[in-house]
C-alpha cells in the first residue's frame, strides 16, 4: 500500500505518469465521473483550511465517491486526547483512503505506519505539503509546457512555508533550475533545505532580499505569505507581514511570459490588481488542484 507523505514518494516517472492523468482528467471529467462509485474518502484536518480540504472533497465528489471526516481539531476526539495513531485506526474501518493535515511535523508519516488505508499528507506544520507541491508542479508545466530549463523566484516567508520546502526538494530533481530565493533575513530558507537539498543536489541559486532585484530574471514568481500561525512573537510578525507586496509597478519590471503562483490564501502580499494581468495563474492553479488530487486518489487506490 502506498502513501504520499512527500512529494520525493514520486519518483520524476511517477510524477510525470500523475500529471498526465491529471491532465487527461481536465479533458475529459465524465471519463473518471463514476470512477470512485462506493468509495470513501475521511478528511480528517486538524488545523483549518478552504482551499486543500475543499478540493480533496471536490475531488473525491468528482470521481463518484463519498466524504466523510472533520475540519477543525475541535470536532475530533483530539480534544479527548486520542492521538494520530490511533484515530486513523479507527478510520481505516470507515474510509478507503484519508487525507490529513496537521500543525505538527511528522503527524502524517505517524499516521501512514499506524494506517489500514492509504494516507495523504494534506500538510504537517511548516514540514511538506506535498499535493500544493503537485498543484504546482502541474500548473507550471500545463502553463509553461516543462518542469525543466526554468528560473524561479521564491518569494516571502521561506522559512516556515511548506509549500515552498516541498516545490524545492521537487524541482531540484530537473535539469537546469534556478532559484531566487527572496526574502528578509528573518526568512531565509533554512538549513536543511539549503544544505540538504540546494547544495547536496547542486542546484543553482542564489539569496536576495528585494524582489525588484529578481523580478527581470524569473519565468515564474511563487509568491506566499508570512503566516502568522507560524510565528511565535505577534510583533515579529507584524514587522514582517508587509515585507513584500506585489503590484502594477512591479510588475511591470518582469518579462511578458512570467507566471505568478500563489498557493492562497493570499493576505495582501498580491495587490488586487494584480489579478487582471494575464500572466496571474493563482486562481487557474487552484482549479489545477482538484485535478490533480482526483489523480492521485485514483492512482492511490490503483483505479488509474
Amino acid at each position: 500500500m502506498n502513501h504520499i507523505i512527500s512529494p520525493l514518494d514520486l519518483s520524476v516517472e511517477e510524477l510525470d505518469k500523475l500529471l498526465d492523468l491529471a491532465n487527461d482528467i481536465e479533458r475529459n471529467p465524465e471519463k473518471y465521473a463514476h470512477a470512485c462509485e462506493g468509495k470513501r474518502l475521511a478528511s480528517l484536518f486538524y488545523e483549518p483550511s478552504t482551499r486543500t480540504r475543499l478540493s480533496f472533497e471536490a475531488a473525491m465528489m468528482n470521481l463518484g465517491g463519498k466524504v466523510l471526516g472533520f475540519s477543525d481539531e475541535g470536532s475530533s476526539s483530539a480534544t479527548k486526547g486520542e492521538s494520530v495513531s490511533d484515530t486513523i485506526r479507527v478510520v481505516s474501518c470507515y474510509a478507503d483512503i484519508a487525507a490529513i493535515r496537521h500543525p505538527k511535523e511528522g503527524a502524517a508519516l505517524v499516521a501512514s505506519m499506524a494506517s489500514q488505508i492509504p494516507v495523504i499528507n494534506a500538510g504537517d506544520g511548516g514540514h511538506q505539503h506535498p499535493t500544493q507541491t503537485l498543484t504546482d508542479l502541474l500548473t507550471i508545466r500545463s502553463l509553461k509546457g516543462r518542469l525543466d530549463n526554468l528560473t524561479i523566484g521564491l518569494c516571502g516567508d521561506l522559512k516556515f512555508g511548506r509549500t515552498v520546502h516541498s516545490l524545492i526538494d521537487a524541482l531540484a530533481r530537473y535539469e537546469n533550475v534556478t532559484f531566487i530565493l527572496i526574502s528578509p533575513e528573518e526568512l531565509r530558507v533554512p538549513g536543511y533545505i539549503r544544505d540538504g537539498v540546494l547544495q547536496k543536489e547542486n542546484v543553482s541559486y542564489r539569496e536576495v532580499v528585494r524582489l525588484e532585484d529578481a523580478l527581470a530574471e524569473l519565468d515564474l514568481l511563487y509568491m506566499t505569505r508570512v503566516q502568522k500561525e507560524r510565528f511565535f512573537n505577534e510583533d515579529d510578525y507584524i514587522r514582517m507581514k508587509d515585507f513584500y507586496i506585489l503590484d502594477e509597478p512591479k510588475m511591470k519590471l518582469a518579462g511578458p511570459d512570467m507566471l505568478v503562483l500563489h498557493p492562497l490564501p493570499r493576505v495582501n502580499e498580491i495587490a488586487v490588481e494584480v489579478d487582471k494581468d494575464p500572466r496571474a495563474a493563482y486562481f487557474k492553479q487552484a482549479q489545477y488542484g482538484v485535478y490533480v488530487r482526483m489523480a492521485l486518489i485514483l492512482t492511490l487506490l490503483e483505479i488509474a
